[in-house]
């Protein structure tokens, strides 16, 4: 089968598990059939839980690690600033693509990944963006070759449809063969799997305690065409975000008590 002509002209790479991440290298395997021109900015140490926070109180370094190939001491959502608005200023990126994280971002775990958080942080910049995650059971047998297969074709579906505006999208796919994955089904965010967040206390070997901060998950309800739902029926989900959080219902209920109380 011959090769599909590249869709994009210049391609930004990013994620928050790390620039020798193993979903990093599958990422750019992916941007090279699709881009003319790869770019890699990413974090030098796992940036897991960052969400979009940007660095304002501590300086960022950048370390060359090859050509178009950055490494950033900071945050995803640095590495996407330093890379359009000062790496690739004369030719900014016209796609950001974020990931290949290890594991899923749904519901409302999405407000702390730092692979969501980059690709908001482009969407912010004005760029389109997408984030990428593969769903896992066993942390240690990642099925890397399900996003290789399937994401080139994702990516094409998902710039092949027109926006009137820049986007983030967010693309899970599932923990199965890619021979097994259903399509691409438009998804919600929902609520997933995350039921709280514990506090682990532990003790040095000097006597002095420290903390580890963990996601408790679980089963909890989540409707049809959640992305939570579209993942675990084996199919791959894509859910666009945005930035507005307004909660409408407690917004009219807020609305008419405060009108009332006038």
């Amino acid at each position: 089968m011959p090769a599909m002509e590249p869709i994009v002209q210049r391609v930004l790479l990013t994620n928050d598990d790390g620039i020798d991440a193993p979903g990093l290298a599958v990422l750019e395997a992916v941007a090279a059939e699709l881009a003319h021109e790869v770019w890699v900015v990413a974090p030098e140490h796992d940036q897991s839980g960052t969400s979009h926070s940007i660095s304002l109180h501590s300086p960022l370094r950048i370390s060359r690690q090859g050509e178009r190939r950055f490494g950033v001491q900071g945050t995803p959502g640095d590495c996407v600033v330093m890379a359009a608005r000062h790496l690739m200023k004369d030719a900014p990126p016209t796609l950001v693509l974020s990931g290949i994280n290890r594991g899923a971002n749904l519901g409302v775990e999405t407000m702390f990944s730092g692979t969501v958080g980059a690709a908001m942080t482009g969407l912010l910049l004005g760029l389109p963006s997408i984030a990428l995650s593969q769903t896992f059971s066993d942390r240690e047998s990642v099925r890397w070759d399900t996003a290789r297969a399937l994401a080139p074709g994702v990516i094409r579906q998902l710039l092949a449809i027109s926006h009137d505006a820049p986007t983030c999208l967010n693309v899970n796919f599932p923990d199965c063969d890619a021979s097994a994955a259903g399509p691409l089904t438009v998804t919600r965010q929902g609520v997933g799997l995350v039921e709280g967040i514990d506090v682990l206390d532990e003790t040095d070997p000097r006597g002095i305690d420290y903390f580890w901060l963990r996601f408790q998950r679980g089963q909890r309800e989540n409707a049809p065409d959640s992305e939570t739902a579209v993942v675990a029926s084996k199919r791959i989900s894509v859910t666009p975000l945005h930035f507005d959080r307004t909660d409408s219902s407690t917004f009219a209920t807020l609305e008419a008590g405060l009108r009332g109380g006038a």
